[in-house]
């Protein structure tokens, strides 16, 4: 008989030895599975799940200082079939071909329902991998919907559908400012190309996250390993009403003289901040639109608006005064050999002037012959004059492709040095300096002699949130002695006043500023080349609040180049209509009318925004509008109403009677390019409402 001890210890052998049994069966399952069979189980694992998905994150947008959108992106997506795809079953998809052809053709309307049929049987014999669907992009939206379309609902293993996206930039405001924004890439991994968006792209961006494709179930689910972070957004300085005042202007000037190009730039005067900067160029007779970024790009001869550089560095240095007097004579000066002119040498010249007058004048005789007088023995002193001044440094602008000035040194640079380099560089040739770099050195001379920094971007910003600001950086803290600074500025003012600027004179506000025509160099010779104009000041005179510059590039050899009636000429529009724009008057110091019509003129546009502000001002109006976004307005002296504005995706929209804003963004929301001529509200468009849309067409709308 067996003791109790003894069988408690025999049920525990057995206990123990069952468990060492079970896990030497396990130690050797799992010996085999990783040994013998692990190749095998490791392909297996594969097949059901995709790693390191990259997962984009939306790229941010770029907005005008005052938070309205100036960029923004939406992605667009083309099509393609694997027709190898593991799942794809040739009867099946020779089934829902009809009826796939005929939805494809009934959505995106660029091919017969026969076409479509015969273009994807193409595809299937060739045997792709990646066949395109259609040219085409779609949006998500569409995209959503063509998911439906039969054969395509399918798991994408059996109908192999797949796409690519692509990031299209929308610009709300057309081509405002369009070239400093710059522009993307198609594919959503390249990023920026040029302007704001190339120079911010690592903060545009944002930061990829990875995914993972896992079959669950016969189903391939996708699982976020790490969630991508969207782009931070760009906070410009543009002021989108001085923006569209300052491009309407220099379209107006450019078309009128039939000028190749044209470049304006409207800065704050005490912040830097560049509240408008446009680059216009004509790209076919009478069609003028953004095109390279000329103000922070072109290494130009700066011409006449140089000499007031060279006068204050003369004044400044102590050796000329203003009513210095210099003999012009007859317009017509040879020195070195070299036969220098005024530009009114035909007329008999200027003869004895004062200094302060050959600036009014812009002789440039007068000035050459002042600079000679003080610093034709050592060249090198005006030139250390001017370095000292900040003419020659470069800062960053923070935009790609920038230039820098050039201003050449007698010693530095000896061997690009010779007798006629001091007096053509007084009057502004043989130095290349960009638009912004000679708008930065006036802006100096308004703010009371302090250089600063022109800047493009006022904040970075996540979710509305401030990440960071971007402060005013000083460049010199003053370019001469504040006597200087009295005499340039009234010299300034005279040239407005008495001089080559009269046309610039406005009755509303006081401007001072620079007269400038030059030649434009082409191979080495000035002759036949054409002229490029210039002004460049700021305004009000006696109080500056903005400096501005406008540079046009040959104008018709019709009309006499004239840096005051022509780059004057929009300078003065741009300054009265800034001018008019911030002034605020109380209603009740104004006089009603006794014959004006009460019912105001209400323009074609948003629903939306036109019922808000009929509103907030408490003007009754007739809703008879149902469904749409868009309405027309029908207007006479006892009401107003609202009706529908019919609009048919992929048909051209009618835009006539809407103001600039709303026309661009609805036909560019049709996938068409808009160009703009005049001011006001649309009057006409280049193509008829109704009309198909073709993605990439140019319409023309005139405003008036």
């Amino acid at each position: 008989m067996i003791e109790p001890k003894q069988n408690i210890i025999l049920r525990y052998l057995f206990i123990a030895s069952l468990i060492l049994c079970v896990c030497v069966a396990i130690l050797y399952k799992a010996g085999k599975t990783i040994f013998v069979e692990g190749v095998y189980w490791k392909e297996k694992a594969s097949a059901t799940k995709i790693e390191d998905i990259i997962v984009e994150p939306n790229r941010g947008n770029i907005l005008a200082q005052d938070g309205r959108l100036m960029a923004s992106s939406i992605p667009q997506y083309y099509m393609y079939i694997d027709f190898k795809a593991g799942g794809f079953k040739v009867d099946t998809f020779k089934h829902y071909l009809p009826q796939l052809s005929k939805a494809l053709s009934a959505k995106l309307k660029n091919k017969s329902a026969s076409e479509y049929a015969s273009h994807l049987m193409k595809g299937y014999k060739s045997g792709s991998r990646h066949f395109l669907i259609t040219p085409l992009k779609v949006s998500y939206t569409d995209l959503k919907e063509i998911k439906t379309f039969p054969f395509l609902r399918m798991n994408p293993n059996k109908s192999g559908f797949h796409t690519k996206a692509m990031m299209q930039r929308k610009k709300p405001f057309g081509s405002l400012a369009s070239r400093t924004i710059g522009g993307i890439y198609g594919e959503a991994d390249k990023g920026g190309k040029n302007g704001v968006e190339l120079a911010y792209d690592s903060l545009l961006r944002g930061i990829p996250g990875t995914s993972t494709r896992q079959r669950v179930r016969g189903r391939w689910e996708k699982i976020i390993n790490e969630k991508p972070i969207d782009g931070l957004d760009i906070k410009t300085t543009i002021d989108i009403e001085i923006q569209d005042i300052t491009e309407n202007a220099l379209t107006e000037k450019l078309k009128e003289i039939d000028a190749e190009s044209g470049t304006a730039v409207v800065m704050d005067v005490k912040t830097g901040e560049i509240k408008a900067i446009t680059n216009i160029a004509r790209i076919q007779p009478g069609i003028y639109a953004e095109t390279k970024n000329h103000a922070v790009a072109d290494e130009i001869e700066p011409g006449s608006t140089f000499k007031v550089a060279s006068m204050m560095a003369a004044i400044d240095d102590g050796v000329v005064k203003p009513d210095d007097e210099v003999d012009t004579g007859n317009g017509v000066y040879m020195y070195a050999g070299a036969r220098m002119t005024d530009h009114n040498w035909n007329h008999g010249g200027y003869h004895v002037i004062t200094a302060e007058q050959a600036i009014w004048n812009s002789s440039n005789i007068g000035v050459a012959k002042l600079i000679l007088k003080a610093y034709e023995k050592e060249p090198q002193k005006f030139v250390d004059k001017l370095y000292k001044m900040g003419l020659n440094e470069a800062v960053d602008l923070g935009i790609p492709g920038s230039g820098r000035p050039k201003i050449k040194h007698p010693i530095k640079d000896k061997n690009l040095w010779s007798r006629t380099s001091l007096p053509w560089m007084s009057f502004g040739y043989e130095t290349q300096i960009p638009p912004i770099y000679t708008l930065m050195f006036f802006n100096a001379i308004a703010n009371d002699g302090k250089m600063i920094k022109p800047i493009f971007v006022k904040e970075i910003c996540r979710n509305g949130s401030t990440v960071s600001t971007h402060e005013t950086e000083t460049v010199r803290s003053s370019i001469c002695s504040n006597k200087t600074l009295k005499i340039i500025r009234s010299m300034l003012v005279g040239v407005v006043e008495n001089g080559t600027g009269k046309t610039v004179k406005s009755e509303h506000i006081k401007i001072a500023g620079k007269t400038g025509t030059a030649q434009i160099a082409s191979g080495g010779r000035y002759r036949g080349s054409g002229h490029q104009v210039s002004f460049c000041g700021y305004f009000p005179a006696d109080d500056p609040q903005y400096s501005c510059i406008v540079v046009i590039r040959r104008p018709s050899s019709k009309f006499y180049p004239s840096g005051g009636t022509m780059s004057g000429g929009v300078f003065k529009n741009i300054a009265e209509q800034i001018y008019a724009h911030s002034l605020s008057l109380p209603i009740s110091a104004l006089i009603p009318d006794s014959v004006h019509i009460h019912t105001p003129i209400v323009l074609n546009g948003n629903y939306k925004e036109t019922e808000r502000v009929l509103n907030n001002l408490d003007i009754s109006f007739d809703d008879n509008q149902e469904k749409s976004d868009w309405i027309r307005t029908e207007i006479d002296p006892d009401k107003i109403e609202i009706k529908d504005l019919t609009y048919i995706e992929n048909l051209v929209p009618q835009v006539v009677g809407m103001g600039a804003r709303d026309a661009t963004y609805l036909l560019e929301s049709a996938g068409l390019k808009v160009l703009i001529s005049g001011k006001g509200r649309v009057s006409s468009q280049s193509i008829k409402s109704g009309t198909k849309a073709i993605k990439g067409q140019t319409i023309v709308l005139t405003l008036k």
